[in-house]
């Protein structure tokens, strides 16, 4: 095999959300980058504890199967343009599920289109669980063990 046609093969084995064509060339964008932004999106929105799934094997397979940036988040190429991510999160316990969904959902949607140009076809959000923050749990802990010995 030539070397061109090993640099093709690299080339080909990347995987691409976007390409964009320019008098300088063509500009991609990895799946790894847009999970990557995907995830730092839903980590802005108030009442998210965690990004990735709440079970522990999916957990593990996650942990051992792809990049950090890529953890709880898929993203695919839709067939008539733009993506389609699917989240997966921990949510804080007492919000309103339906409100943080919408809210992640519009944070992703928004720096997708402002970060890589493109939009965002469907924007799945799945709440794995639900935990209580763990500054709450220790106040609550504190004012049992001070009125236990009050």
């Amino acid at each position: 095999m030539t070397s061109k046609k090993k640099d093709e093969l690299v080339e080909e084995n990347i995987p691409t959300i976007s390409e964009e064509s320019s008098e300088l060339g063509t500009i991609r964008i990895n799946h790894s980058v847009v999970a990557g932004i995907v995830r730092l999106a839903t980590q802005s929105v108030g009442g998210v504890v965690n990004v990735g799934g709440g079970g522990v094997v999916e957990g593990l397979t996650d942990f051992f199967s792809k990049k950090e940036s890529e953890r709880g988040v898929r993203v695919s190429e839709s067939a008539n343009g733009g993506y389609d991510i699917e989240v997966r999160v921990v949510l804080e316990f007492g919000v309103d599920l339906a409100k943080v969904g919408i809210a992640i959902q519009e944070s992703i949607r928004d720096q997708i289109l402002s970060m890589t140009g493109n939009h965002a076809k469907t924007i799945d959000v799945v709440i794995d669980d639900i935990k209580m923050e763990l500054g709450e749990k220790d106040s609550e802990d504190d004012q049992w063990a001070s009125s236990a010995t009050s």
